[in-house]
């Protein structure tokens, strides 16, 4: 094996090998979901036991939002859909619960020296905030929440604990809070870094496989040309007899047949880049752009993509985003615009650059623009995808890329 390609080879099984920020998404979200579920099994029979306590049909409805929250979550997390939406479902119903707990404890007596039950799953409360929001919202929820529920503990809604027992409560659950939010953290920032790394590597040795393979056409070609070309040029230019006209005709023939096969084998791609690679790419093109997208991103974990497909793919969604923000926009009209990103398991991808703007009608745009005909469909189907746009004037626009051609069409 060349030696360029070795290198791309030992780079992809690294690659593979390496923990990604998508997949400490995974894991936390299914270890929360998972978590979720065991400790409401376990709250559940003094979640029953204290509904008595509270005001008629409170504690079931208390229960039924909680309980039904966590199960939403933990299914969410195995589907891998919606998960942090669902996370922030939790920790805010969660919240609303503990501050709502004084004003439906009906029967402050029965509470009495009693923990309420909402303190056995507030780490769950606070692990879904980890997920669900940004590290400093979420290291304010892990404090505020649990020194929240301390105040409550004082109450006589709240069992009337001692001071002390309460303030050694709240920081128990700050604690544990603390606790899973630095190692998420640190896990989301070991893996963010491993990501650039790994995408900047990529990005050297794609160059590296691609100057490599141009140098492999370049020795073929040229050997096919001394080959086969000059000598039948020779042969063709020193033939007098028929005989030796006819034998240079053939060689002729043979000639531009294998010149013509040289010209459809071409360089290929050597090295296939992860979905999230180029979801990270057009998330930092965005950060250059002045007007804002809402980014919807499904099924990116697990795909794979030749490195050709992902450069036409960026910069074919790059243009249709650019040309958005050029001419989508109308007088007194506040323009709303998406990027939408689906991994296909099969190893695909469908791109949607859409907006709600003033549209065109793409029968009227002029030949010698050459944004949609040659930026986006022709660069997108020379690697062998697909391009389509819809628009109509005053109803926006949506130009959707997909490789391969094949899932052109499916929706995002």
């Amino acid at each position: 094996m060349p030696a360029a390609e070795w290198r791309v080879a030992r780079l992809a099984t690294r690659r593979r090998a390496a923990v990604t920020r998508a997949q400490v998404e995974t894991v936390s979200g299914r270890a929360l979901g998972l978590f979720g579920l065991v400790f409401g099994a376990q709250t559940l029979p003094l979640a029953l036991e204290q509904s008595s306590a509270l005001v008629e049909g409170a504690g079931p409805a208390l229960m039924a939002v909680l309980y039904g929250a966590m199960a939403a979550l933990a299914v969410a997390s195995i589907a891998k859909v919606a998960v942090r939406v669902a996370a922030l479902a939790f920790a805010v119903l969660y919240a609303l619960a503990l501050a709502a707990w004084p004003f439906i404890v009906a029967d402050p007596a029965a509470m009495e020296g009693e923990t309420p039950w909402l303190y056995y799953i507030c780490t769950v409360a606070t692990t879904a905030a980890v997920v669900a929001l940004p590290t400093p919202i979420a290291a304010g929820y892990t404090i505020v929440v649990p020194a929240f529920y301390g105040v409550i503990r004082l109450l006589p809604a709240g069992g009337g604990s001692p001071p002390l027992l309460a303030v050694l409560d709240a920081m128990y659950a700050v604690i544990l809070g603390s606790v899973v939010l630095i190692i998420v953290t640190m896990l989301r920032q070991a893996a963010e870094a491993v990501d650039s790394a790994q995408e900047a590597a990529l990005q050297r040795y794609d160059v590296a496989a691609r100057q490599h393979a141009t140098e492999n056409e370049r020795v073929k070609v040229d050997a096919l040309v001394h080959d086969s070309v000059l000598t039948t040029l020779l042969s063709a230019a020193a033939a007098d007899s028929p005989e030796e006209q006819a034998l240079a005709a053939r060689m002729a023939r043979d000639a531009v047949k294998r010149l013509d096969e040289a010209a459809a084998e071409g360089p290929g791609a050597l090295d296939t880049v992860g979905l999230p690679v180029l979801v990270r790419r057009l998330r930092a093109a965005l950060t250059t752009f002045s007007a804002p997208f809402t980014v919807r991103v499904v099924n990116a974990g697990g795909v794979e993509l030749p490195v050709e497909a992902v450069d036409a793919l960026y910069s074919a969604a790059v243009q249709a985003m650019v040309n958005s923000m050029q001419h989508a926009d109308g007088p007194g009209h506040a323009t709303r615009r998406e990027l939408r990103i689906r991994g296909v398991r099969g190893g695909g991808c469908v791109i949607e650059v859409a907006d709600d703007g003033v549209g065109f009608d793409r029968h009227e745009v002029p030949d010698e623009r050459l944004g949609l005909r040659v930026s986006i469909e022709e660069r997108i189907a020379n690697v062998g995808g697909a391009t389509e746009i819809r628009s109509q004037p005053g109803h926006g626009t949506t130009v959707t890329v997909a490789w391969p051609a094949a899932e052109v069409g499916g929706g995002a």
